[in-house]
């Protein structure tokens, strides 16, 4: 009797070249959508008055430009190698061991993806108040099944047509016309409580500029786990990494700016209630919320490639929607504000996790050669992550001015790069053929 065919375990397998269709400008529109988010405006809002402006703005264009370069970077490796991010823990790890970070990144796309959702409930309340409308008490979870079908119905389709004609020709020029607004609108605040003082506003010094990168760069690092997903449908590597560079990159400056830039002419004010203030705020910030709605949808994509690579049975899509479901079941019945902290400290292992994966990738080492001849466990990638845990989290004790990323980072890159060795002639040509 024929056995049934196993089904292909397409994360674990480079992308075939027909499906490969993502140029520069969409890398670019997809990673400015996904960058433009109602809670990255927020932790912009957190460096005000604890930084001066000055400082506070310089934070945010060095460590925007740092975070999405690194972002780029695997962007770069996925696209080149054609592998999903769970395709690339398999290399370096080895394949029985990167099952365990790949658990942890779902489990952390599933805890995004309904932080998401509550997000969107809440400004989606918020505007039905400033509204007049959406009063009644069951109205939170009308609208929390609203957006979660929302990302339910977006998952059932097709990844790529999304980032192709619905972000880059509908939601881009929309979210771009949003913020120019309330830009405008805000820096009209600023101008009339004189913007001299408020470019020249001292902070009360309570953060330094290193923590302060460690802020900005959280929001690009939170995402390394995911690009490599979406770029191994490019066409080039290096388009890859200046379309996801350049795109996040802009829109984690513009948002964290404009973020600093309400908490000055606003300090009182609820960030959210402070975009409804403005002048046609109410439309500029439904605009930015239905752009929220990438943002789920990549965490719960992102989650099913990575479930997918652990049981391939179930197809990514199907894998979707059962994540996207989850996280609108939990979103209803968990209390997501009290879990951030909880999310903070799972990312903070994906630090580490990335600077052995760069640092391994790096500079022309074929990760498809790699994945080829990989173990089920790789122990000196394996130490440099646990360890780099480890010194995430113990920096700030005896150091608290460096931050604890960028240290973790660039000791994990080194590292791991110095450690590393060369796969064999054979291995190469097999990872290339596979590639």
């Amino acid at each position: 009797m024929t056995q049934p065919a196993t089904p292909a375990n397409e994360a674990l397998a480079p992308i075939s070249a027909d499906r490969r269709v993502f140029q520069w400008h969409d890398h670019a529109s997809l990673w400015f959508s996904l960058g433009v988010g109602l809670l990255v405006m927020q932790v912009g809002a957190y460096l005000m008055p604890a930084m001066g402006t000055q400082d506070a703005l310089l934070a945010i264009v060095f460590g925007s430009l740092l975070g999405a370069g690194l972002l780029g970077w695997v962007a770069k490796i996925g696209c080149d190698s054609g592998l999903a991010s769970a395709g690339l823990m398999h290399a370096v790890y080895g394949r029985a061991f990167a099952r365990l970070p790949i658990v942890l990144n779902i489990v952390q796309l599933i805890g995004w993806g309904t932080f998401e959702l509550v997000v969107m409930r809440d400004a989606t309340l918020a505007i039905g108040r400033q509204s007049g409308s959406l009063l009644v008490p069951h109205w939170p979870v009308l609208a929390t099944l609203l957006w979660g079908g929302v990302v339910t119905l977006l998952i059932s389709g097709s990844m790529v047509q999304l980032v192709r004609r619905i972000i880059a020709r509908v939601a881009l020029p929309l979210v771009v016309l949003s913020l120019v607004w309330l830009s405008w609108q805000f820096l009209s605040l600023a101008q009339a409580q004189g913007l001299a003082d408020l470019w020249q506003r001292r902070g009360e010094g309570s953060m330094g500029v290193m923590p302060a990168l460690d802020l900005v760069i959280a929001m690009p690092i939170s995402w390394l786990p995911l690009v490599a997903d979406y770029a191994r449908h490019g066409t080039s590597g290096r388009a890859a990494l200046r379309g996801t560079w350049a795109g996040y990159a802009l829109a984690n400056i513009w948002c964290y700016a404009l973020g600093v830039l309400v908490a000055l002419v606003l300090p009182s004010q609820d960030l959210v209630t402070a975009l409804l203030l403005a002048q046609g705020g109410l439309i500029a910030l439904s605009l930015i919320l239905i752009d929220e709605v990438d943002n789920a949808y990549g965490d719960a994509y992102s989650g099913a490639v990575s479930a997918h690579a652990l049981r391939p049975r179930w197809s990514v899509r199907r894998w979707g929607i059962a994540i996207a479901l989850l996280c609108t079941l939990l979103a209803l019945v968990l209390p997501m504000h009290s879990l951030e902290p909880f999310l903070l400290l799972l990312s903070s292992v994906f630090v580490p996790l990335f600077g052995v994966i760069l640092g391994r990738l790096a500079f022309g080492a074929s990760a498809a050669a790699l994945l080829a001849q990989a173990r089920q466990a790789h122990a000196a990638p394996i130490a440099l992550w646990l360890g780099g845990i480890a010194f995430y989290h113990l920096v700030p004790r005896f150091a608290p001015a460096l931050g604890s990323a960028l240290p973790t980072l660039a000791l994990c890159f080194v590292l791991a790069y110095a450690t590393r060795t060369r796969p064999g002639a054979g291995t190469l040509a097999a990872g290339a053929r596979q590639a």
